[in-house]
């Protein structure tokens, strides 16, 4: 049995309408040996080493066929399409000048154009067996109310700045304990600063080891 709470979504999202969804609590996160672990269990005389190949093989294919504008569907799995978006590290394409466009041509004009994210679209059958598998327990009577930051954009610009000023670089910690927000809203709210040509502020590094820098001048 897996537990849920009821969580509101902000307001900015809903028109101002409360709107309430149930969210699953996930205690875990299965590794890599761990799934190929539970994928012997159902695929019988299956060695490690088949299992690890078909992985690998998959991935081949996605790195080498999606970018090229196809979706891939698995029966039974479902479909894995790409999402793509502005890359944030660089000057936004706003800040390009039609001019610049109309010198360089259509690579000036799409070369900010990046891979964000894969979706994936889930086969039915699969969510009709999950369903008949799964059960779901409320472990809060209460409903979980999005913070709402008591900072404006200027005073948190402000806060990022002196936190950088400081240290040198700036957390996604550092930033959502000094805004007083949760890890995901800094992490929407650090993407809308870095987005924002005239906010200054920079990343560097991925995942873990992202941190948030002032632009060079040779980067405005």
């Amino acid at each position: 049995m897996a537990n849920y709470t009821l969580q509101e979504l902000p307001e900015n999202m809903t028109e101002g309408k409360k709107v309430v969804f149930p969210k699953m609590q996930t205690y875990s996160l299965h590794e890599y040996e761990t799934v190929i672990k539970h994928m012997r269990t159902y695929a019988g005389s299956i060695s490690d080493g088949l299992i690890r190949a078909v992985f690998d093989a998959f991935g081949s294919v996605m790195q080498n066929w999606m970018p090229l504008g196809h979706s891939l569907k698995v029966d039974g799995l479902g479909v894995f399409s790409l999402s793509l978006g502005f890359d944030t590290s660089t000057p936004s394409e706003k800040a390009i000048s039609q001019q610049q466009q109309d010198e360089e041509g259509i690579k000036m004009k799409n070369r900010h154009v990046c891979i964000k994210g894969i979706n994936f679209k889930p086969d039915p059958e699969l969510l009709k067996e999950m369903n008949l598998q799964a059960t779901f327990d409320r472990v809060s009577m209460d409903v979980v109310v999005p913070r709402k930051c008591k900072y404006s954009h200027e005073e948190r610009l402000a806060k990022a700045k002196a936190i950088i000023d400081k240290y040198g670089y700036m957390t996604l910690s550092n930033y959502a304990i000094a805004t007083g927000q949760s890890r995901s809203s800094a992490s929407k709210d650090l993407k809308r600063l870095v987005a924002d040509a005239d906010s200054g502020i920079t990343t560097r590094g991925r995942h873990s080891h992202k941190v948030w820098m002032l632009r060079m001048k040779n980067e405005e």
